[in-house]
C-alpha cells in the first residue's frame, strides 16, 4: 500500500510539473515568454514519457502485490473453514462457502490496495491543484469548488442506495453458486428423476432475479454518472469562459489559461474520485463483513496432537479402544439426538450399531469423529492398562472413516490411496486393496492402481467405490476404523469377507461400523441399538434374533 502511494504521487507530481511546462510552452509559442523553445518542448515529452512509465510501473506492481494479498486472503479463509467447528460450518452452503473465499476474497484484496492509496492520491492531487490556482489566480479556485456541494449530495445519495442493492447482489451471487453447485454435484439424480426442465426453469427465474439487481443497480450509476458528468461540463465551460475573459482583460496569459483548464480538470476530476470512493467501499465493507462470518467461526480444538502422539506411540501397540458415557446432545436445531447414551469398544473389537434409519447411528460416528460435541457425558478414548484420554480433534488422527456415499477424489487410484499416506508403496496400497476386496477388479483394470477415477468415483460402480474408500482407510492403518454404512453397495458375500478380512488382518485395529444388514453381526464383538434417543447392548440371544429375522 505504501509503494503504490508513492507511485501514485510521484506520478501525480510528474501531472503538475507538465502542466507548468505545458504552461511554459504555450507562454512561449504566443510571445509571452522568451524561453527555449526546443528544451521546454523535450522537458514535456520527458515529463510525458515519465508519467506513462510510472503509470505502468504502478499498473505491475499493483497486479503483483494484489495477487499476493488475494492468495494470502485466500489461503487464511480456506485454512479457517478447514480448521472450523463443523456444526457450525454447515450453516453455511457449500455454493455461498465459495462465493465468500473466491469473490468476497478478490473484492477485499483489490479494495485493501487501492482505496487507502486512492484516497490519499486524490486528496493530495487535490489540495495541490487548488494550491496552484488559488497561487495564480484565486477565482478559478473559487470556480472550480462551486460543485462540491451538488458531487455531495449526489454521492451520499448514491451511498445509500447502494449499501441495499450491493446486500441484494451479495446475497444473490451466493444463491446462484449454491445452485449451481447443488445441480452440477446431483446430475445424476436430476436426470433419474426427470427433473431437467424443472431445474432449468429455476435457474432462469434466478437469473431474473439477477438481471433485476443488476439493472436497478445501473439505472442508480447511470443517473448519478449523468449528473456528475453534467456539473463537471457546467464547471469545466464556466472556467473556460472565465479564463477567455481574464485573457481578454490581460489579467493572465495564454499559457496560465491553458493550465487553468488542466488544473481545473484535476481538481474536479480528484474531488469526484474521492465522493466516488466512498460509495465503492460499501462492496469492501460488505466483502469484508461476510469474510468475517467465517473468520469467527468456533474453530476445532487441535492443541492436544503431539500429546496423542505421545499416548500412542506408548500405549498403541496393543489397541486403542473408545467409550462414550452418559452423552446428551441436540443439534444446534433443537432436535434432540441422544439422551444418555453409552457405548464402548475395546481394543481389537468389531461393534456394531443398528437401528432405524434417522435414530442417530450416523450421528454416533460424528461424536466419535468428534466433529460434534456432547452436551454432557464424556468421550475418550484408552490403551490397554492405560489412563483415557479425551476424544478432541486431536484424536482424529488415530481414525480411519469411511462415510456413506462415494468419497472418492478425481485422480488415479494411487493418489487416493496416498492423500491418507504419502508415503505408501505400490505393494502397500495392493495389500490394502486386498483387504478390501478391491482387488481384483483393480487388477484387471489397463492400468491398475494408476487407473483414473472421475469426480465423486465416475468411471466405478457404487460397490467398487465403496471399496476402493475402505481400502483407503485400511492403508492408513489407524487403531480405530469407524465404517458408516460402508458395505450397504455391496452383495453379502463381499461384505461377510470383507468383514473377516478386517478382524484377521495382525494390525491392531478397533473397528464401529453401522449396519442394516443382520449378516454382518456374525462378525462381531458386540452390538448396541440405536433408537429412541437411547443406546442398549443386545446380549447374545437377541443379537441371533436380529440375524434371524
Amino acid at each position: 500500500m505504501v509503494l503504490y502511494v508513492l507511485l501514485g504521487l510521484s506520478g501525480t507530481a510528474l501531472t503538475f510539473i507538465s502542466a507548468l511546462v505545458s504552461k511554459n510552452l504555450v507562454d512561449i509559442v504566443t510571445g509571452h515568454d522568451t524561453g527555449q523553445v526546443v528544451s521546454t518542448f523535450i522537458t514535456m515529452i520527458c515529463m510525458t514519457l515519465a508519467t506513462t512509465l510510472i503509470g505502468q510501473i504502478s499498473s505491475y506492481f499493483s497486479t503483483m502485490v494484489s495477487l499476493k494479498v488475494e492468495n494470502n486472503i485466500k489461503a487464511q479463509i480456506f485454512e479457517k473453514i478447514m480448521v472450523s467447528d463443523w456444526e457450525e460450518l454447515s450453516r453455511f452452503r457449500t455454493g455461498d462457502l465459495l462465493v465468500r473465499w473466491s469473490g468476497d476474497t478478490s473484492g477485499l484484496a483489490s479494495g485493501l490496495l487501492n482505496y487507502i492509496p486512492n484516497m490519499i492520491v486524490f486528496f493530495v492531487r487535490f489540495v495541490i491543484a487548488f494550491c496552484m490556482m488559488a497561487y495564480y489566480d484565486v477565482s478559478f479556485a473559487v470556480i472550480s469548488l462551486v460543485g462540491i456541494p451538488f458531487t455531495f449530495l449526489i454521492s451520499r445519495k448514491l451511498t445509500k442506495r447502494l449499501k441495499k442493492s450491493n446486500a441484494r447482489s451479495m446475497t444473490m451471487n451466493s444463491r446462484i453458486s449454491s445452485f449451481n453447485q447443488e445441480a452440477f454435484s446431483n446430475i445424476q439424480t436430476i436426470k433419474a428423476f426427470d427433473l431437467i426442465k424443472s431445474y432449468i426453469d429455476e435457474l432462469k427465474v434466478i437469473q431474473e432475479d439477477q438481471v433485476k439487481i443488476r439493472l436497478s443497480y445501473q439505472r442508480i450509476s447511470i443517473i448519478t454518472s449523468i449528473l456528475m458528468v453534467t456539473v463537471g461540463l457546467l464547471i469545466s465551460y464556466t472556467s473556460y469562459g472565465w479564463g477567455i475573459y481574464r485573457v481578454w482583460s490581460g489579467v493572465i496569459t495564454y499559457g496560465t489559461m491553458t493550465m487553468f483548464l488542466t488544473l481545473s480538470s484535476t481538481l474536479s476530476g480528484s474531488l469526484n474520485n474521492l465522493f466516488t470512493l466512498i460509495p465503492s467501499g460499501i462492496p469492501l465493507a460488505g466483502a469484508a463483513s461476510r469474510l468475517m462470518e467465517i473468520e469467527n467461526l468456533r474453530e476445532e480444538d487441535f492443541s492436544g496432537r503431539e500429546e496423542v502422539k505421545k499416548y500412542f506411540e506408548e500405549h498403541g501397540k496393543d489397541g486403542i479402544g473408545i467409550k462414550i458415557d452418559d452423552v446428551k446432545y441436540s443439534y444446534n436445531n433443537g432436535n434432540e439426538v441422544y439422551d444418555g447414551v453409552s457405548l464402548y469398544a475395546d481394543p481389537n473389537e468389531v461393534v456394531a450399531l443398528i437401528g432405524p434409519s434417522g435414530e442417530g447411528k450416523t450421528t454416533m460416528l460424528r461424536l466419535l469423529l468428534a466433529l460434534i460435541r456432547p452436551a454432557e457425558g464424556s468421550a475418550v478414548v484408552y490403551g490397554k492398562d492405560a489412563d483415557p484420554i479425551p476424544l478432541t480433534s486431536s484424536v482424529r488422527q488415530l481414525i480411519s472413516y469411511v462415510p456413506q456415499g462415494n468419497t472418492m477424489f478425481s485422480g488415479t487410484i494411487a493418489d487416493n490411496m496416498r492423500k491418507v499416506k504419502e508415503d505408501a508403496t505400490d505393494d502397500e496400497i495392493i495389500d490394502a486393496l486386498k483387504t478390501a476386496c478391491a482387488w481384483k477388479f483393480v487388477e484387471k483394470l489397463p492400468k491398475g492402481i494408476n487407473s483414473e477415477i472421475k469426480e465423486r468415483g465416475g468411471g466405478f460402480s457404487e460397490g467398487q467405490a465403496q471399496r476402493l474408500s475402505i481400502a483407503r482407510a485400511i492403508l492408513r492403518r489407524s487403531p480405530i476404523l469407524l465404517l458408516d454404512e460402508a458395505t450397504s453397495a455391496l452383495d453379502p458375500e463381499t461384505s461377510k469377507q470383507l468383514l473377516k478380512n478386517i478382524t484377521e488382518d495382525k494390525y491392531p485395529r478397533t473397528c464401529i461400523l453401522t449396519t442394516h444388514r443382520p449378516a454382518m453381526l456374525k462378525g462381531c464383538d458386540r452390538v448396541y441399538r440405536i433408537a429412541d434417543r437411547h443406546c442398549h447392548e443386545l446380549s447374545k440371544e437377541e443379537i441371533r434374533e436380529v440375524i434371524n429375522s
